[in-house]
């Protein structure tokens, strides 16, 4: 690193001089010697001319003089040869100008290249040295350092290569996967974590901790996303462990990636309970629900405290729901959104929480279209005894799906950023009341315009 760096330095240097040096150094055209050339031949010939007067008796021997003082002195201030008396012409010699002159004009810019050939170097040199990094030279990226194995890494390397080699040779070592796991994952070998956990899982099967340890691992290859594969193991430990701290995390998570932030928030508020209080743990937990709590509707916190109730909740219906629906875009609003914008078409209670008590999800370009909305499609079909509001301390909620309520509103809504909550700019259309009372389902196509925008 240190030859490559001084040799581009040396070959910007001498690219430097190269450009700088020549013209200095080229000798320069003598303007002012051919002038005095010429002034000279010019004051010889004019002296001839006035002998030749003074010898044809045209000039007196006086005035001779006279013109020969004048033209001496004229051509004295066109030489500027600094004499303080003029000069005679007829002692002067033709090369006089131009040695007088020459040697200074050719000497000119000489002293000026050596100053630059010592000074670049050494203000360049100086100027590295006051506010360049010259350690950088040999100095080892910090990536590359984190990356090279101290002595107990090594060790630690040697150690997992060994139980890696033995578990091929023994796959039913249940155990041995998991502590091959977990070493994977101190050595942030993700993938090969998750091909750990996923041997001792299908060894152990299902048991909260391994569970989670796979599901955790599965997610930080997929960029921390939980959806898929995690979720399902994370709410798999949870049916077992309902209290297990990692899984309410994880599970809250998970929920929170949804857009399910109630119940996200329901998991959380479990865990602040459990974590010892004051501890940075518990401040976190306190901290991102305080983010979360931004992000639910205005009043559902309200809502809820008047749905736990019980003279406000009714009998729900045994039988599952369904309401058909059709939803079509208003011809004045057809340039106000995009083919690939989502499309969400739901049904919420008509008081109570206001979380869509079934969903569907579809793009602009699909509209006009028919759906039917059922039971299946709640976002959380489970009763507050599986981690929502009885883990507060409140009186069980009941399910939130369609057949348990007997009115309810339908939506469609266009979001262009995709996102679940209801946002200033989003198009609109609503039914505000549908009936389900005494009936399992709702047999009539109800039609939804979508004419309006959210302010």
């Amino acid at each position: 690193m240190n030859m490559l760096f001084l040799l581009i330095v040396s070959v910007m240097t001498l690219a430097t001089f190269l450009i700088v040096l020549p013209p200095l150094w080229r000798k320069q055209p003598v303007a002012a010697a051919d002038m005095d050339q010429r002034n000279i031949a010019i004051a010889r010939q004019r002296l001839a001319e006035l002998k030749e007067q003074l010898q044809a008796g045209a000039l007196s021997q006086a005035l001779y003089e006279e013109q020969l003082a004048e033209l001496e002195q004229a051509l004295s201030d066109d030489l500027d040869i600094g004499r303080v008396s003029s000069v005679p012409i007829s002692i002067l010699p033709s090369s006089m100008a131009v040695e007088s002159q020459v040697p200074a004009l050719r000497g000119q810019g000489r002293w000026m290249a050596w100053v630059l050939v010592l000074a670049i170097p050494f203000v360049a040199g100086s100027l590295y040295w006051a506010l360049g990094n010259y350690q950088s030279l040999t100095r080892v990226p910090q990536t590359a350092a984190a990356n090279q194995a101290t002595p107990e890494r090594e060790k630690m390397i040697s150690m997992v290569a060994g139980l890696a080699e033995r578990l091929e040779k023994q796959p039913d070592d249940a155990q041995g996967w998991l502590m091959l796991g977990r070493s994977y994952k101190y050595l942030e070998e993700s993938p090969k974590a998750v091909a750990a956990f996923e041997h001792a899982y299908k060894l152990m099967g299902d048991q909260p901790e391994i569970m989670l340890l796979y599901a955790d691992a599965l997610a930080y290859v997929n960029n921390e996303e939980l959806a898929g594969k995690p979720a399902e193991l994370v709410f798999k430990a949870l049916a077992i462990e309902p209290d297990n701290v990692t899984g309410l995390w994880l599970g809250g998570m998970a929920k929170a990636q949804t857009g399910e932030f109630v119940a996200a928030m329901a998991l959380w508020k479990k865990l602040e309970t459990l974590l010892p209080p004051g501890s940075d743990a518990q401040h976190e937990i306190q901290g991102l629900m305080a983010k979360l709590a931004t992000q639910i509707p205005e009043g559902t916190a309200q809502a809820e405290s008047k749905a736990a109730q019980p003279a406000a909740i009714p009998t729900p219906s045994p039988a599952a729901a369904s309401i058909a629906v059709q939803v079509s875009l208003a011809p004045e609003l057809q340039k106000s959104a995009s083919p690939t914008d989502t499309v969400f078409i739901y049904a919420q209670a008509l008081s109570g929480p206001q979380m869509p008590l079934a969903i569907v999800r579809k793009q602009v370009s699909e509209l006009p279209l028919t759906v039917n909305l059922t039971d299946a499609m709640a976002m959380i079909p489970t009763t507050a005894r599986d981690g929502g509001s009885a883990a507060i301390g409140r009186e069980p909620m009941r399910p939130m799906k369609l057949s348990n309520f007997e009115q309810v509103r339908l939506l469609a809504r266009i979001s262009k950023s995709g996102n679940a909550m209801k946002q200033p700019g989003d198009l609109i259309g609503v039914i505000e009341q549908v009936a389900l009372t005494n009936k399992s389902s709702d047999k009539s196509l109800h039609k939804i315009v979508i004419n309006s925008q959210v302010k």
